[in-house]
């Protein structure tokens, strides 16, 4: 008996021995199906996993008799669980898993007038959406700089001291070959482009896209340093309707609202406005940091759905404002005849814009584009105006014909640029009137799973000037799952107008108008490289990304003001060229719910002038951006910034110095509406601490250029509502 018992116990034990399976499995991306080196499975209930080898395989031991259950896993794609029953009848298992449904995956990128996903497009596109965008607002409500300045790569620069006009550089290059749009449309260049970074405040922006290096095909000229392209909200059968308003120690008053829904066939957006601040000044200076300016924005726009295949926007937008600095006395109405100095900037914008798509079949549409802007602007400083008006229009037709492994976008658009002056004096008029045929065609093409390419090629023809070709490539490539790369470079041009840096710093006074016979237009080639990397550390709990960009842009015989005899300035082409290079490294941490950002920049932009090389004036070489966020959903949202400037070279041959800008923000969730504050600039950084800002008299000023802020502490605040 004894010897049977024990046959049946040694059995029972062997059982479990015997019933001892093996799972292989390789993890794949279900959209290219390339294996994922990193992603992990793991036995529920048990503490068995594994990790995928450079294959994507994985493997668990020691599995028993029946169901289970087994979780994988990977960054930046979703959680599956699959169950199996073992023994299993097949010997390796393919697991596809799907990319994450983040907010960077649903992103449609417009930019690029491609169909593909954001991971999918040739070219880098940075750009800034969802909270991102409304964290960057509550700093700044009224205007868009601050949203844009803490970006790596890009600098808002102050022109006037005392009206705080501003411009955007890319990688050290001047403002003027920076292309801003907004819906595709080129609305902000020439002499509206002093102030369009101030008069438009971002709530009702969907996205802000953001393209560097020669980026002219599908735009045409002025886009050689980058495009900025401002996307605004579009109606959903879901009422949007927003409010904000803010106050800042400064004297600042911000009050804006929106409202956009689609009922059936049709569809509205409503966006309005108003911005002021009193004038201020933290120094002992006597002029104003901050101008006193008052703007009213008001940008209605009616979307049309006549069927599932077609559709039409129409909007309009209106804005004008007053805005006064100087003399902080005399601003405030206590001037007298040493404290009389001002500059007065009235201006009045209307515009309209008109989209029209139509799809023939799935993947091939006829989009048809308009706008038309009349910007007039008067600047008066003691003793001169500079009055008048700017009357632009784009319009374009492009086909777009997409398919899963090519895509094709070509097209024809007018451009008209004429600008009129309206004189006070005998001075010569600045006049001019640019008209440019232009046509287009790119080309997207998936050559296999890891390489995709973008090609492209645009004629402009620039009466007075000629016919200019702009080619283009741009090539992605995805050598892992986590590790990619692109490469892109083209031509690039620019027209010359009266309208730069140097000019605006000076109001226009006493620059002779630009002529054929002086000028022509600036030629540009320019090429980026970047890297891209992400993966995921003590199981995906910490995720890490980096990106590393190398950038070149070399500018043929650029448009340089020079003084004349009499007191007279003249732009002129360079005999020369100018060059900036350089590299970004943007790094990013997640760990539950803080996010850590860091962005490093380093520009060597310099000019080439009869054989005499300087530094491009105003381009710090370093420049360091620390953002560290902490978001409970729904609830909290905490950020502390911290930003460095190295010295910078100034236009009068000397150095400014470098220094820090440091910030913190809060924000407070409900439903219906959250309170947040921002305090700015915590260590009141101001140039007028540590430099001047001006030489000679109060009465007659002389400013020097402004390279730190002048505004120093600002705390502001509000309020913000969803209903």
């Amino acid at each position: 008996m004894f010897k049977y018992l024990s046959i049946v116990l040694l059995l029972g034990f062997a059982q479990p021995c015997l019933a001892q399976h093996k799972f292989t499995a390789i993890i794949k991306d279900a959209d290219n199906k390339m294996p994922l080196p990193g992603a992990t499975a793991k036995l529920n209930g048990t503490k068995y996993g594994s990790t995928a080898d450079h294959n994507g395989q994985v493997t668990i031991t020691d599995i028993s008799n029946g169901r289970h259950v087994l979780t994988f896993t990977y960054l930046g794609y979703q959680s599956r669980q699959d169950t199996f029953s073992f023994p299993l009848s097949a010997d390796t298992i393919i697991i596809y898993l799907e990319h994450a449904g983040e907010e960077i995956d649903e992103v449609v990128i417009s930019s690029t007038r491609s169909t593909r996903s954001f991971r999918d497009i040739p070219t880098r596109v940075e750009f800034i959406a969802g909270e991102e965008l409304e964290e960057k607002g509550n700093m700044k409500p009224g205007d868009i700089r601050m949203m844009l300045n803490e970006s790596t790569g890009i600098q808002t620069q102050q022109v006037s001291a005392t009206s705080a006009n501003a411009s955007i550089r890319i990688q050290g290059l001047d403002g003027r070959y920076t292309q801003i749009l907004k819906d595709g449309l080129p609305l902000y260049a020439g002499y509206s482009g002093g102030l369009g970074l101030l008069q438009t405040p971002p709530l009702d922006l969907k996205q802000v896209e953001v393209i560097k290096g020669a980026s002219s095909t599908l735009y045409g000229g002025g886009a050689i340093a980058g495009l900025v392209n401002l996307i605004s909200k579009t109606p959903t059968t879901e009422r949007d309707v927003r409010f904000l308003m803010n106050g800042t120690s400064a004297g600042g008053l911000d009050l804006s609202g929106f409202y956009g829904q689609r009922f059936g066939k049709a569809g509205l957006t409503v966006f309005a406005s108003r911005n002021s601040n009193a004038a201020y000044d933290p120094s002992n200076t006597g002029f104003t940091a901050i101008p006193k300016f008052e703007r009213y924005v008001v940008n209605p726009k009616l979307f049309l759905y006549f069927n599932p295949k077609t559709k039409l926007s129409l909007g309009v937008n209106y804005t004008t404002e007053g805005r006064t600095g100087g003399d902080i006395l005399y601003v405030k109405g206590h001037g007298d005849s040493t404290h009389s100095y001002f500059e007065k900037n009235n201006s009045k914008r209307f515009s309209t814009q008109l989209s029209f798509d139509h799809t023939f079949s799935e993947g091939s549409s006829l989009t048809v584009k308009n706008a038309v802007s009349s910007f007039s602007r008067t600047i008066a400083i003691p003793g001169y105006v500079f009055d008048g008006q700017q009357l632009s229009s784009y319009t374009e037709m492009a086909y777009s014909h997409q398919r899963e492994r090519t895509g094709w976008v070509a097209g024809l658009n007018v451009y008209t640029d004429n600008f009129r002056e309206h004189p006070t004096d005998t001075f010569p008029k600045r006049n001019y009137d640019q008209r440019t045929l232009g046509a287009f065609i790119q080309n997207t093409w998936k050559a296999n799973e890891w390489l995709q390419l973008e090609t492209g090629l645009r004629s402009d023809y620039v009466i007075d000037y000629g016919l200019l070709l702009l080619p283009r490539i741009a090539a992605m490539f995805k050598l892992t799952p986590a590790f990619t790369s692109r490469i892109s470079g083209g031509l690039g041009y620019k027209t010359p107008t009266i309208f730069t840096e140097e000019t605006e710093r000076i109001n226009y006074q006493s620059v002779l108008p630009v002529s054929t016979k002086f000028n022509r237009p600036e030629r540009s080639y320019g090429a980026n490289f970047d890297l891209n990397y992400k993966t995921g550390f003590f199981d995906d709990k910490l995720s890490f990304s980096v990106n590393q960009l190398f950038f070149y842009t070399h500018i043929n015989h650029p448009l340089l003001l020079h003084s004349l005899s009499d007191n007279l300035y003249r732009l002129e082409n360079a005999t020369g060229f100018m060059d900036t290079k350089g590299w970004e490294t943007n790094v990013r941490l997640g760990y539950g719910d803080f996010k850590l950002y860091i962005g490093y920049t380093y520009t060597d932009a310099r000019l080439n002038e009869h054989g005499i090389t300087r530094e491009n004036p105003l381009t710090p070489r370093h420049r360091l951006n620390n953002v560290l966020m902490y978001e409970k959903e729904e609830r909290w949202k905490l950020g502390l910034e911290a930003y460095y400037y190295s010295k910078q070279q100034l236009t009068d041959g000397t150095t400014g110095k470098s220094y820090w800008i440091c910030g913190f923000m809060a924000e407070r969730l409900w439903e219906k509406f959250s309170l947040f504050v921002n305090f700015e600039n915590c260590l009141d950084t101001r140039q007028t601490r540590f430099d001047s800002i001006y030489t000679g008299t109060v009465t007659h000023p002389v400013f020097r250029d402004i390279y730190a802020p002048l505004d120093g502490f600002v705390v502001n605040g509000g309020l913000k509502l969803k209903l």
